[in-house]
């Protein structure tokens, strides 16, 4: 079983993310859950959302405290200590950061995979607003590689309808090629 804990801010997106990547590893014939995690924290507030993708029926339920895999999706909240707490050391930390992956590992002093991606510009340019969440499928997607490209790219589409669909695919396959992973 693989397990992906999500941090972002209210309104970016993680809740949604964490929902289309568990479609795609449906469709691709796994077991998969998306749990939110939040109370009534408003528009901005830190969040988490998380995923569980197994071969096997998934029996449990809740948070994930020792994750194979942490996605950030709003670089203000690498300064957490929660955005490392329990990451595996055989596990991959994937972030939205303008910093490259081998500098953000000795800043967060881990020893696992970092992963990173300037999901911010890639949302911006592509999208027109600082919404990071499908850019970061995009990231996961090459950094972890549990659910193909092409999946996850179908899922967003299907999402995101005729209208947001396209762009929404864009900055999932541009972030896929700017991804920068090290470890």
């Amino acid at each position: 079983m693989v397990e992906v804990r999500w941090h972002g801010r209210g309104g970016q997106g993680a809740v949604t993310a964490a929902e289309i990547l568990a479609h795609a590893a449906i469709e691709e014939g796994f077991y998969a859950q998306a749990m939110p995690s939040f109370g009534a924290e408003r528009r901005g507030a830190p969040v988490q959302a998380f995923n569980r993708i197994s071969d096997k029926p998934i029996r449990t339920r809740g948070s994930i405290k020792e994750p194979d895999v942490v996605v950030v999706i709003d670089e203000t909240l690498l300064g957490l200590s929660e955005v490392v707490e329990g990451i595996k050391p055989s596990g991959v930390f994937v972030a939205s950061t303008s910093m490259k992956p081998g500098e953000l590992r000795e800043k967060l002093g881990v020893k696992c995979k970092v992963a990173t991606v300037d999901a911010l510009k890639v949302a911006r340019e592509v999208l027109k607003v600082p919404i990071t969440n499908t850019s970061m499928l995009g990231a996961f997607a090459k950094a972890v590689g549990i659910v193909k490209l092409e999946t996850l790219l179908s899922k967003v589409e299907e999402r995101f309808g005729p209208k947001l669909g396209p762009l929404n695919v864009e900055a999932v396959k541009r972030a896929y090629e700017e991804t920068e992973v090290v470890g």
